[in-house]
């Protein structure tokens, strides 16, 4: 336990939710009064979860909205109870978890930094030491004096993100609270984090931005429906929360919404469906994983000539990204007997993280018409580092 900052062990976390809600204190009497019951509904946020985080570490959470990953860091930060299991810091614990929490909108800025440093426990005069660090910080020498409605919501976060920091604490809760800040305020949180990894400060995590979690955290832990599915290194989790997603996607109906259809009725393309590099049925691959996308067909007559067969991968902005067709790679048309099933292997994967759509068509030798063409035919995610451009082909570099 000297190496271990926070031991989270078997907890769970459950809430009430009532069925009937009582809008003032005479309606509740007259219910009790009534012998009326009030019922319940049990609501599991959390259930059963243990992982140690050790000191000096910089550990990430990954997960769904309504996973309960935020329950979580509020049990770290001691808000919640667990309602079973229990959770041991070991250090001094500064939490910064939502925007607001602990500012009075009727004070100024100044007031507001020793108000929410003595809710974090320090001194007057401790953080009258600390004051002008915590200014410098957020870059607002001249706004200290107004009062705090009057800021802005990056103003706002830019302070509290100061005041988190500046105290000295052991260990350290970040929610998602970044995102509130701009484009120059982030870097500079990013530049206090690559300072921070190299201190015996213990760093919490939980972000929706991949590249942020596998860029500080060296272990990341992942939640999902109340459950730990899975905790190790932070490019590895990364890549399994990014198929999560992909699956979260298809389950509310992305991959199964299919767009036009259009043809004469002679063919019919059905299960249309991407596969990994071991064949499997997927809706997510990692950047460069060959894949291929495949499509079972029926003649419903018989076709008196040959056919071209057509695939158009789409990105979320609707350009199209790669178009093959068999007439411009085979140089020639294809027979196609009664049933069967058409694949268009990819060997090189260059698309770039992001989500695709998948377009497939079967058409007549001189492309005139289709027997079958499926707009949006099924959809799927490619997981990774972050690319500039739309597609990435690994160059040969040279200098000379």
């Amino acid at each position: 336990m000297d190496k271990v900052a926070i031991k989270v062990d078997h907890i769970s976390k459950a809430f009430k939710l009532p069925h009937e809600r009582q809008s003032s204190i005479k309606g509740a009497l007259i219910n009790i009064f009534k012998g009326g019951v009030r019922s319940y509904e049990t609501q599991h946020v959390l259930q059963n979860v243990s992982f140690d985080i050790k000191k000096g570490e910089f550990f990430g959470i990954v997960g769904r909205n309504g996973s309960g990953k935020s329950t979580m860091l509020k049990m770290l930060a001691g808000i919640y109870i667990p309602t079973e299991g229990s959770i041991t810091v070991n250090g001094k614990l500064t939490p910064f978890i939502e925007l607001g929490v602990g500012f009075n909108p009727e004070l100024t800025g100044r007031e507001n930094v020793y108000l929410n440093g003595a809710l974090l426990g320090f001194s007057r005069k401790e953080m009258n030491a600390l004051y002008d660090d915590i200014v410098a910080f957020a870059e607002l020498e001249r706004f200290m004096d107004q009062k705090l409605k009057n800021y802005s919501s990056g103003m706002q976060v830019r302070l509290a993100f100061s005041i988190a920091i500046k105290v000295q604490t052991d260990i350290l809760l970040l929610d998602e609270v970044l995102a509130v800040g701009d484009q120059n305020f982030q870097e500079k949180c990013f530049d206090y984090f690559e300072n921070i990894k190299r201190s015996d400060t213990t760093v919490i995590l939980i972000s929706h931005d991949a590249s942020v979690i596998e860029r500080f955290c060296s272990r990341v832990a992942i939640i999902d429906r109340g459950k730990l599915v899975n905790i190790g290194p932070a490019k590895e989790m990364v890549l399994q929360y990014g198929a999560i997603m992909a699956e979260e996607q298809y389950e509310q109906g992305f991959a199964q919404d299919k767009g036009k259809r259009q043809g004469n009725g002679a063919l019919t393309l059905k299960n249309i469906r991407v596969t990994d590099a071991s064949g499997k049925t997927c809706h997510s691959l990692q950047a460069s994983e060959r894949f291929a996308i495949m499509a079972d067909y029926v003649l419903n007559t018989k076709l008196s000539d040959e056919v071209i067969v057509g695939v158009d991968i789409i990105d979320h902005d609707g350009d199209s990204i790669l178009g093959p067709n068999t007439a411009e790679s085979l140089k020639s048309g294809l027979q196609l007997q009664k049933r069967g099933t058409i694949a268009a292997s990819f060997d090189m994967n260059p698309l770039s993280p992001g989500m695709y759509s998948i377009t497939v068509g079967v058409f007549n030798k001189r492309a005139t018409y289709a027997y079958d063409l499926i707009e949006g035919a099924v959809r799927f995610k490619i997981i990774g580092e972050r690319r500039h451009g739309k597609i990435y082909i690994e160059p040969r570099w040279t200098i000379s």
